[in-house]
């Protein structure tokens, strides 16, 4: 008996670090094509479209050329200190260009995949489930929470997911928040990591999967997929720095410390109770960092 053919995904943002590791992952099921700016893939079985997601002509002709069943959005201007200080800019993706794809994904009847962020809440009633009020403290945060609801609104069977802050393997051009650590920690510098900022890391592995997961099975409305732990910017450092076997040179500091664009929610941390009863297993920080190139390669 003939295999029946692979769905078509789409995933946007595929050169950045979410979307690359969605990449990785989403071969195994899907015939992908990456959707980027100017930075290559760089992965063999991912087709490339490069252009601009904020220009309707080139949104219309990526389902013309691509027809795909399913779209995973990942592309987004997602530094909180950039979106504070860029807003039109920021918000022509964040939010026109999210809005305008899931119009396309609702008139074409496919599934439309957003990720979204734990920034959408203030930090003062953690943990947060799916049902609890948004409140976000900055731009960025603000941006996401409109278009989870325009995005609802306009396509109530959309997926939203929240994602934490992640962190894993990336590609050249990308990075997540553990790579500037592991240069300063390599370089013997000191790093000052807050104590009063909690968050429920995942690895992108992780996140990855649970995407998927949503995706096949057919999900729709909001979703947490947080990490397994609680942890403050310098209980991760402190685990990454025993992961690279490393005497930390790390100083502990709070967010009142270091003036920033964006204000910080002192924790957004995530309850991922209904991600969890679809499948989603998240691992220990620990045990992921083990598991990466980025730090075998210095290990080993």
């Amino acid at each position: 008996m003939a295999r029946a053919p692979l769905k078509r995904l789409l995933v946007t943002g595929a050169s950045g670090f979410l979307g690359w590791n969605i990449c990785r992952q989403a071969t195994d099921t899907y015939n992908v094509t990456g959707v980027c700016m100017t930075n290559p893939i760089g992965i063999d079985s991912v087709d490339e479209a490069h252009g601009d997601l904020t220009n309707d002509d080139f949104r219309t002709g990526l389902f013309s050329a691509h027809a795909p069943d399913a779209v995973i959005h990942t592309a987004a201007a997602a530094d909180p200190n950039f979106c504070q200080n860029h807003p039109d800019e920021s918000a022509a993706i964040n939010v026109t260009a999210t809005v305008a794809l899931a119009r396309q994904c609702a008139a074409a009847g496919i599934p439309f995949l957003f990720t979204s962020t734990d920034l959408v809440f203030d930090g003062i009633r953690p943990p947060y489930g799916e049902n609890d009020p948004v409140n976000p403290l900055n731009l960025y945060g603000r941006q996401k929470a409109a278009t989870e609801r325009e995005i609802l609104t306009v396509y109530p069977g959309a997926i939203v997911c929240r994602m934490p802050l992640m962190f894993g393997d990336a590609p050249m051009h990308a990075k997540s928040f553990i790579h500037p650590m592991i240069n300063a920690l390599r370089a013997g510098k000191e790093l000052r990591l807050f104590t009063d900022e909690y968050r429920t890391p995942a690895s992108a592995s992780d996140a990855a999967a649970g995407l998927l997961l949503l995706l096949d099975k057919e999900t729709t409305g909001i979703f947490h997929l947080g990490g397994p732990q609680r942890l403050s910017r310098y209980d991760m450092g402190r685990i990454l720095a025993a992961a690279l076997k490393l005497r930390p040179a790390i100083t502990p500091c709070r967010q009142s410390d270091i003036p920033l664009s964006a204000p910080r929610a002192a924790d957004v941390s995530l309850d991922s109770a209904y991600a969890a009863a679809q499948g989603y297993r998240p691992h220990p920080m620990e045990e992921e960092l083990e598991k990466l190139d980025c730090i075998r390669n210095i290990t080993m």
